[in-house]
């Protein structure tokens, strides 16, 4: 007696498809799982038998062996518990195997035959749609499988409903897509007095996906600014939202079964290790960096991070994606994510103020700004101060402009760089900050005057290629909030005021 039944293994948010192999044959009593099961999977053993107890089915006194193929790629998760019950089911002729070709089933047995939400749904039922299968998965998954589209979806709370309903002694609706969550009210930059070049800068990142490093003494309002940029960048696209989405299915952190509307603002604690951030452990699971694709990774007190962490950003930084290899697994996630990054001058905080700053100023500011090392700097595009508000601001009227003004003059900035990267034929180009190399020389080329500012200042603050190119990004996104057709002198002098260079640094 044999059967085989469809699921899948994930690599990163790849979908691989495996094939549960059931064989029950003669011979001493024993249940065996082989192709390169993981712990939980080997445990599944023991959770398909309670399960199946539970409604009252017991497995036969013969072995049972459980091949996970291809075998040469590891199994990992409980989400191979429904697929083998299923192939036990069909192997002992409980459930027609008819009913069970054409279904791709992944789904975590309890020891009572309930059936729990598990890590991937999204993704899975994206892959199951595309190969015009069906696809079963955790009651309450449905609504987050529905919304890969596809008739073929049962989403049975327990494994008796599932039995039931292959036998023709129940039905299984078709899952309704989940409620879009309702929007979130963001903090506006109207509760932000003064520091009005710091708005400046935040809109200038915000229309041009640019990374920004905040540098200023303690209650300056630099997290604050950071919190209200998620307020000023455009809605995702379709293709966007399923992107996040799928990251954060694979992450098991897909709340309620709806897909995200909202880009994502993550901001991770300093004391955060190299795989929280990148990503990894023993699952090769995705961190912070692809868990804020396409939105804001905010990192407050930089140089507090553990150095080799911060490290680890910068290639993803410059490629928007993450290799996580193993010596068990491989898998690569997008990391596309805007870095808003905020520190200190100094140890103490108050570099520059005579009357706060600690004795070893300005020495301190040097070992403490060390931390951070010149290639990360240079892979940020705009740096920027953050002095104390001016106690008269203080005092003043809240400002006029809010963060919907700022967003709309953001949202048209936007779309001239798409409308711009479509006519070059780069259509997965969605922001300056993503433009490079002949493209970038092409469309952000200045003009003559912009040009010769911009060798001059290359030559006097030695810039690197890469702090070169930053400039000629920042400035093109001036441009476009201008409305200019091309980048002037002025939008080069400006771009250049976000370049900063570090206390006892040559170069930035």
């Amino acid at each position: 007696m044999s059967a085989t039944v469809r699921t899948v293994a994930f690599s990163g948010i790849e979908v691989l498809p495996v094939e549960v192999q059931v064989a029950i044959g003669g011979g001493l009593p024993n249940f065996t799982i082989v192709g390169l099961p993981d712990k939980a999977v080997t445990e599944s053993r023991e959770r398909v038998r309670a399960a199946l107890n539970a409604i009252g089915l017991g497995l036969p006194p013969k072995r049972i062996t459980v091949n996970l193929a291809p075998a040469d790629v590891q199994k990992e998760g409980s989400h191979f518990d429904l697929p083998i019950a299923l192939g036990v089911l069909v192997a002992m002729g409980v459930v027609p195997m008819d009913e069970i070709n054409g279904y791709v089933a992944l789904g975590e047995l309890g020891l009572d035959g309930s059936i729990a939400a598990v890590a991937g749904v999204l993704p899975a039922a994206i892959a199951a749609n595309g190969e015009d299968c069906g696809l079963i998965c955790p009651g309450s998954q449905g609504g987050e499988a529905a919304w890969a589209g596809g008739s073929g979806i049962l989403a049975p709370r327990n494994l008796l409903e599932l039995i039931n309903h292959f036998k023709g002694a129940g039905v299984l609706n078709a899952p309704q897509p989940a409620p879009l969550p309702e929007a979130v009210s963001l903090p506006d930059l109207k509760d932000i007095k003064g520091q009005e070049t710091a708005k400046r800068a935040l809109e200038i990142a915000a229309a041009g996906g640019h990374s920004i490093l905040m540098v200023g003494p303690p209650g300056a309002g630099k997290s604050i600014l950071a919190q209200r940029l998620a307020g000023l960048l455009p809605p995702m696209t379709a293709q966007e939202a399923l992107e996040v989405s799928m990251i954060h299915s694979v992450a098991g952190q897909l709340a309620g079964g709806a897909i995200l509307r909202a880009r994502p603002f993550r901001d991770p604690h300093h004391s955060a290790s190299t795989a929280a951030l990148v990503g990894g452990g023993s699952r090769a699971k995705p961190g912070e960096i692809s868990l804020s694709h396409r939105g804001v990774l905010f990192l407050d007190e930089l140089p507090e991070f553990n150095r080799q962490s911060l490290e680890a950003l910068r290639q993803p930084l410059e490629t928007g994606k993450v290799v996580v290899a193993r010596a068990n697994s491989h898998a690569t996630y997008p990391a596309r994510f805007q870095l808003v990054a905020a520190m200190n001058p100094c140890k103490c905080g108050y570099l520059g103020d005579a009357q706060l700053a600690c004795s070893k100023a300005p020495r301190c500011a040097e070992d403490y700004q060390g931390r951070i090392s010149g290639p990360m700097f240079d892979r940020i595009d705009i740096h920027i101060d953050v002095p104390p508000v001016d106690p008269l601001d203080m005092s003043a009227p809240p400002p006029k402009e809010n963060s919907a003004t700022v967003a709309i003059r953001v949202a048209k900035a936007r779309e001239i760089q798409v409308r711009r990267y479509i006519e070059n034929n780069t259509p997965h180009i969605a922001s300056n900050a993503e433009a490079d190399g002949e493209l970038l020389e092409t469309v952000a080329a200045p003009n003559a005057d912009g040009r010769a500012l911009l060798t001059q200042a290359a030559e006097k603050m030695r810039l690197s290629a890469r702090g070169y190119h930053r400039i000629l990004r920042v400035a093109r996104t001036i441009a476009d909030l201008d409305g200019a057709a091309s980048v002037k002198r002025l939008h080069i002098a400006e771009a250049l005021s976000y370049r900063r260079i570090m206390p006892g640094r040559g170069i930035n």
